[in-house]
C-alpha cells in the first residue's frame, strides 16, 4: 500500500487523536448504548472536529453482544465527510466481516509476549502473525483501499509475563512490516510505562517506521497517561488513541482505570502549540451521552471536572 493513502488518513505533520471508546471503551462493558445512542456518540463528537473513530470489533456476537452493530456503526462513521472508521480484529473470520464492511482502516492485534497473546487471542504470535499475513494478502488480492495497522500489545509491559524487552517489540515490528502490512503502532496496554520508557521506544519505532506514522496507544492505569503522551510527542510520535471520559481499560489489568481521556490529552497538546482541529469545550459536553446510557460508569477527566481556563483560546 503507498504512503499517499497513509497520509490520506493521517496527513503529513498533523497530530492525530483518534476516539477508541466505541471498542476499548466497551470491550468489558455490561451495560452499553444501544445503536442509536453510539451514532449520536459519533455524530456530537464530529461536530466537535474528532475525524477518526474505532467503530468496534468483529468479534463473536453471543460473547461481545456490544459489538453486534459494528458494521452499522462503519457506515454511520463513513456517511460523516472526512470521517475514519477503524474496526479491530483478532483472527480470520474478522478479517474477512472487516473487509466485507469495508472499513476504513483494519487494526490487528499482536502481543509482545507470547503469554499475552494465548490469554488475548487463544492463539500464538506466529498464528497472529499468518492472520496478519492473511489480512494483507486478502487486501492486496481484492485491490481494497483499506488501511493495515497492526497493533503491539503490552509494548511496554506485560500484566502476565512481567519485563518487555523493546528489542522484542522492535523484532516483531519489523516481521509485521515485512509482511506487508501499512503501519505497526505501540500499546502499553495495562499501564506499565513512564516518559523515560515511552521516549526511548518510541524513538526506536520512529527510527524504524521512516516516513510511515504510527500509532500510540497509551492507558493511564497508574496516572502516567499524559505524561507519556508528551514524551511520546517529543520522540516524534503524531498518531495517539484516547477514549471519552477515560472509558476503557484490560481485563488483564483488573480494577485499573482505562485509556488517556481524550479531552484531557487534546487540551495537553493545544497547550503545546498544536492545533488539533477539536472544540474541547463541545467535546466534554458529549459525556452526557454517557451519562445517560451507562449511568453506573465512572467518569474521567481533569478538563470536565475544572473546565478550560479563563480566555482559552485554541491553536490555529
Amino acid at each position: 500500500m503507498s504512503i499517499e493513502l497513509i497520509e490520506h488518513h493521517y496527513p503529513k505533520g498533523r497530530v492525530v487523536v483518534r476516539e477508541v471508546g466505541l471498542r476499548d471503551g466497551l470491550q468489558m462493558a455490561q451495560v452499553f448504548p444501544t445503536t442509536e445512542q453510539k451514532k449520536r456518540w459519533i455524530s456530537l463528537e464530529y461536530s466537535a472536529g474528532v475525524r477518526h473513530f474505532e467503530a468496534g470489533s468483529f468479534l463473536p456476537v453471543s460473547r461481545f453482544p456490544q459489538f453486534a452493530d459494528v458494521g452499522e456503526i462503519v457506515r454511520h462513521i463513513q456517511s460523516l465527510p472526512g470521517a475514519t472508521a477503524i474496526a479491530l480484529v483478532v483472527n480470520e473470520c474478522g478479517i474477512s466481516e472487516a473487509f466485507a464492511a469495508g472499513v476504513d482502516e483494519l487494526t490487528l492485534v499482536l502481543s509482545a509476549t507470547e503469554e499475552h497473546n494465548q490469554a488475548n487471542t487463544r492463539r500464538s504470535r506466529e498464528a497472529s502473525l499468518e492472520a496478519i499475513g492473511h489480512a494483507v494478502k486478502q487486501r492486496d488480492q481484492t485491490s481494497r483501499q483499506t488501511l493495515l495497522n497492526v497493533i503491539i500489545s503490552m509494548s511496554f509491559g506485560c500484566s502476565i509475563a512481567g519485563t518487555v524487552d523493546s528489542d522484542e517489540v522492535l523484532r516483531l515490528a519489523r516481521e509485521c512490516l515485512k509482511l506487508g502490512v501499512d503501519t505497526v503502532g505501540i500499546a502499553d496496554t495495562v499501564g506499565y510505562a513512564g516518559p523515560t520508557q515511552v521516549k526511548a521506544l518510541c524513538q526506536q519505532m520512529a527510527a524504524l517506521m521512516g516516513e510511515r506514522p504510527y500509532t500510540v496507544h497509551l492507558h493511564n492505569t497508574r496516572g502516567t497517561g499524559l505524561a507519556n503522551a508528551a514524551a511520546a510527542l517529543e520522540a516524534g510520535a503524531r498518531i495517539f488513541d484516547a477514549s471519552l471520559a477515560g472509558l476503557g481499560g484490560c481485563p488483564f489489568a483488573p480494577g485499573a482505570t482505562g485509556n488517556v481521556v481524550i479531552e484531557d490529552l487534546l487540551f495537553m497538546f493545544e497547550t503545546m502549540g498544536i492545533s488539533t482541529g477539536v472544540d474541547i469545550a463541545r467535546l466534554v459536553e458529549v459525556r452526557r451521552v454517557i451519562s445517560e446510557t451507562m449511568p453506573d460508569q465512572p467518569l474521567h477527566g481533569g478538563v470536565a471536572q475544572a473546565g478550560l481556563p479563563k480566555n482559552f483560546r485554541p491553536q490555529v
